[in-house]
């Protein structure tokens, strides 16, 4: 493993000393991998465009940042920017030291990339959803569109995938390896959920169920492990060395991206089972552009004025009760309460053309 490290280390500074004017754009690609951005930009569009497509997104990204949590676990990665500080495998002190950034002091262990994995699963959905709608007829010009999407598509996948990892890898936030190993984790949990049934159509006493048992399995395996003398949490003292303490957020601490993801997957459940997403998309509107486009839109306004909820950090209960909270809302924004309200809107004016 200290090869893997070292040699990461070695790119690590390449990157940082050829590609330093690049800062900008490689930032913003690490934004991009962001799996918070599923929920609050690629979830509200495909959900409007295709239920299915969309609910099959929330519980890959889910599942497998669920995944991720217990291989992080298990692996007990370091990450870069702290490593390099903590490591003994450098004679008098002569290691170099790697560049930090505001994006770069993540507090759980590094090893599998979350962002490269969250990024994987979602834009494996993305493409293979998109793809399936270019082979519903076997005529010689749809057989040449669907070569042609698919070379585009696949290639934009990668394309995509390659300038998350290295902007990853930049910043000292990830080992090579780690986000090569979350690329290939993201890819192989979308591929087991791709022909997933009943997901779309799931009971909520369904997403309750499993709801209970990823948490009470990560908490149980999290026990396991404090009666074993290993903590689990072992990373958080260590992340805390950061350059800047300002850019430490409780945020990217193992639990607050479970109990996120388990806020996401409650909301989902219970707005998908309300009786106002069945007033609203269980008719005719369901299926309109003009409706389709009024609740994406709207969706995507509202989601991003969330962003300027703060949630208090100062009690780290507090925080992890607050942010289910706030998770939960995001679904039930958009499945029930926006699309509802639009199909009241709407009503007075179908009823004029009558």
């Amino acid at each position: 493993m200290d090869f893997l490290h070292r040699n990461g280390e070695l790119i690590i500074q390449h990157l940082q000393k050829d590609y330093r004017a690049y800062y900008n754009f490689l930032n913003f690609m690490s934004s991009v991998g962001d799996p918070r951005n599923i929920f609050s930009i690629y979830f509200p569009l495909w959900f409007q465009i295709n239920q299915t497509v969309g609910t099959r997104m929330i519980w890959i990204a889910v599942t497998g940042d669920w995944f991720n949590l217990i291989f992080k676990w298990i692996l007990f990665g370091h990450r870069p920017y702290w490593w390099i500080q903590e490591t003994q495998t450098y004679p008098n002190n002569s290691s170099a030291c790697l560049e930090q950034f505001p994006t770069t002091c993540e507090m759980g262990p590094g090893s599998p990339s979350g962002h490269a994995m969250g990024l994987s699963c979602l834009w494996y959905v993305m493409v293979t959803a998109a793809l399936s709608h270019t082979v519903n007829r076997m005529d010689k010009f749809s057989i040449t569109l669907h070569r042609l999407t698919w070379s585009f598509l696949w290639s934009l996948f990668w394309l995509i995938q390659i300038s998350v990892c290295i902007s990853r890898v930049f910043i000292a936030t990830h080992f090579p390896h780690q986000v090569i190993l979350g690329v290939i984790g993201g890819m192989l949990v979308a591929e087991a959920f791709e022909h997933a049934p009943g997901i779309h159509t799931a009971s909520l006493s369904l997403y309750l169920k499993i709801n209970l048992f990823l948490f009470l399995f990560a908490l149980g395996f999290y026990l396991l492990f404090r009666l074993l003398d290993i903590d689990l949490l072992w990373s958080m003292p260590i992340a805390k060395k950061c350059a800047n303490p300002d850019w430490i957020h409780i945020d990217t601490t193992p639990f607050a991206g479970l109990v996120r993801n388990l806020g996401v997957l409650f909301g989902l459940g219970f707005a998908i089972n309300s009786e106002m997403f069945l007033m609203s998309c269980g008719g005719e509107n369901c299926y309109k552009l003009s409706f389709q486009l009024l609740c994406a839109m709207t969706s995507l306004t509202a989601l991003q004025l969330y962003h300027f909820i703060k949630i208090p950090t100062h009690t780290e209960h507090l925080f992890y009760v607050l942010s289910f909270c706030k998770s939960a809302s995001i679904p039930l924004t958009v499945v029930a309460l926006i699309p509802y309200c639009i199909h009241i809107l709407m009503k007075p004016s179908e009823k004029k053309i009558k």
